[in-house]
Parts: C-alpha cells; structure tokens; sequence
C-alpha cells in the first residue's frame, strides 16, 4: 500500500475498493503475463521480475494506472498489468492468504528429450526463477508455500540434473534448488501441468556434442512492419529494413557452416509483438537465439558494438559475439546483463541480443549501409557462436 499516516487508503476504480484490511483474489490470465518489481517504466517498460504461467492465484491489495500490486508472500510484493489478471472476489488482506499453501512430494526425472522436477503443490502459486553459477544451479522462489514435503524422488533418467533440494527461507517462501551437471545453462521452462496442480520444471539438456552443424538456432530481426526502429542520422534508413539484411546474412552464413535448423522469427517486413516471437521461439524450442538490433542516441559522437543478456548463465555466447563483432575494427560500447528486452526475458534457451553499431553515428551508419560490412557482421556473430560451443566443458 502507498503509505499514509494514520490514515486507512481505500483506492476507488472500476467499482473496486482496496484498503488496508481487505485486497482481491485473482488469477492471472492471457498470453505470457509477468510480474514486474515495481511501477518504474522507461522504453524497455518496467524491470521484469518473472514470466508466469497462466491461472496463477495473486492477491491484489492496490491499483494504478496500468498496473495492479500483488502480494506475494508477507515480505514480497509484485505488479502486473491489468489486462492480464482476472479479478475473483474480494477477501480479507490480513492475514495473507499464501501462507496457507503447502508443498508436497517432488519427482525428478527424465525423458528422451530432457530432464524434469515435478512439485506438488495444494494451488498454482506465484514463483520467481533465477541462474546461479559456480556450481551451476537453477532456484526458483515459490511464493506463498510452506513445505509439507517429506520426500524428493530422485530417478536415474535424469541426464542433467545431479541433485535437487529446498530451503525454506521465509515462513511462507519456499526456494527450489537444482544442481546441473554443467557449468552452462541450457535454460528451462516453469510451468503448472494441465491435470493438477503439480509446478513443472523441464530442463534442458546440454548437447551431446556442442556442433554448431547440429544446433538448433533461431535468428530475430529486430523490430519490423510498424516499429521501424531507429533512423540513420544521414540517410535516414530504418533500422527495421537493416536488422533483416543482417539476420538474412545470418542466416545464409549458417546455412552455408551445415547448419540444417535455422529459424527466423521474421523474413518480410512484417509485424510481430514480442508476445508473438516468444510464443514461435518456444514451438521452435531453439538450442540458442541472437536478436540482431542496431543502436542510436540522441549524441553523434557515440557510436561502437555491443551485446546485452539477462541471466547470467546465458553471458558467455554474448561475450563470444562481442568478441568477434570488435575484430571488425569497431569501437567497444559493452557487455550489457540483466538487459529488459522482452526476448533476453525467458529463461528458456541461451540468447543475446546484438546491436550491431550506431544508425546515429556518421562513421557507424556508413558501415552498416554496406552489404560487404552486412556479410562480415554474420561471419561475425557465427565465429562467437561457434567459439561459445568450443567452450563447453563436457
């Protein structure tokens, strides 16, 4: 709640009514709604804390303008867009309702595609997954939940997953630990089964042999049909048109290495939500993603290349790139982590976004016009593509 002193806020919109002593009940609805930290916005929009899974139950205690706040356990709260919850029935705020909610038996296990831990909870919970390295680790915050669990199955199926356990760090959080076998994060997806009320975690599985020949890969072109992106500060060419010459060369590069499953989430100039390519990217099920993307300010003088990423088990394939992407005589703008962009959001696979160089700077915006400078930049990104995998310890 937005504090006032002394005094009991009862927040008016819509016919709803949130005060101190009472909140809504709610589940989340839609495609690919998320949980933001807080109600800071800029033009990545609000800092994502987590994807969910639909028919989560959240306890909305506040509104703004766009968004609602949640309570997610007693000491934790979120936002989330409005037009992604469905609001239940009005209950009591206090005391939380979340921390009635129990865990129960785990199973982890595997298939011929990749590797599981399945949890048994008694309702769809609110959670938050991050990467941990040095051991490799995935942890995922269960909001709301007190364990009740007395056993952790452990099958030998399981190809990448050495160990599971929990902590309950919170009266009401329980925190989900599974070890790797790997030093590099292949990603996972977290999600509730459609029989119960069993949380998901499917991990995937390093490749037997990193070959980039074998690799699944998936190219975005940034922007695209209405976004058209930035605009070169002399020829005023749009960006849009430029990150689908590059990612075709891409793509043709690839092509050319023996690389067999290519994806590109678009070949036109065509519209498409981030929604939407998040949506093809996990039916492609890549092994990794590049997002191609070219950079401007509002400052001349700024120009260089550079590579963002999120997670920090996902950094490497973005240094490899940006180490190869400075060979081309290019000034170094960073390594940038923990970057907003909608698609370094999902914890699914590896991915790194590319901004190639400056449309804003005389010097970068020459180069980018170039087809033969087009060629290089895939010759590029496809030599730290393949120096990522020679990495890999196996």
């Amino acid at each position: 709640m937005r504090p006032i002193a002394l005094m009991i806020l009862c927040f008016l919109q819509a016919g709803l009514c949130f005060s101190q002593d009472s909140a809504w009940q709610a589940r989340t609805t839609g495609r690919l709604p998320f949980l933001e930290y807080g109600i800071g916005d800029d033009r990545l929009g609000g800092a994502k804390m987590t994807y969910l899974d639909s028919g989560i139950l959240l306890l909305v205690v506040d509104s703004f303008k766009t968004d609602y706040k949640v309570r997610l356990s007693k000491y934790h709260s979120g936002y989330i867009a409005k037009e992604t919850v469905q609001l239940l029935k009005k209950q009591p705020a206090r005391p939380p309702v979340h921390n009635t909610h129990l865990s129960g038996s785990w199973k982890v296990f595997g298939d011929s595609a990749a590797d599981y831990v399945a949890i048994s909870l008694d309702e769809h919970m609110p959670y938050h997954a991050f990467q941990l390295m040095s051991p490799a680790r995935i942890a995922i915050d269960l909001f709301g939940v007190t364990s009740n669990t007395n056993w952790i199955t452990q099958l030998r199926s399981t190809r990448e997953i050495r160990n599971c356990w929990y902590e309950q760090v919170e009266d009401d959080v329980m925190r989900v630990y599974i070890e790797l076998k790997h030093t590099q994060h292949w990603g996972c997806h977290i999600g509730y089964d459609t029989t119960g009320n069993r949380l998901v975690v499917r991990v995937k599985r390093q490749p037997v042999v990193p070959d980039i020949k074998k690799m699944r890969i998936a190219i975005d072109a940034g922007h695209g049909g209405d976004n058209e992106g930035a605009s070169g500060v002399n020829s005023h060419v749009l960006e849009k048109n430029y990150t689908l010459l590059i990612a075709k060369q891409l793509q043709a590069t690839l092509r050319k290495a023996g690389v067999k499953a290519v994806f590109m989430t678009r070949q036109t100039d065509t519209s498409l939500s981030m929604v939407e390519r998040i949506e093809m990217l996990r039916k492609f099920d890549p092994n990794f993603l590049v997002s191609i993307h070219l950079n401007s300010t509002s400052t001349d003088t700024v120009q260089g290349t550079s590579t963002y990423y999120r997670y920090p088990g996902f950094r490497p394939l973005s240094e490899a790139i940006l180490t190869r992407m400075l060979s081309l005589g290019l000034k170094e703008y960073g390594n940038v982590g923990n970057f907003n962009f909608a698609l370094n959001g999902p914890m699914d696979y590896p991915n790194a976004l590319v901004e190639v160089a400056f449309l804003s700077n005389p010097a970068d915006e020459k180069k980018i016009l170039s087809p033969k400078f087009h060629k290089a930049v895939a010759q590029k990104i496809y030599l730290g593509m393949t120096d990522w995998l020679k990495q890999i310890k196996p």
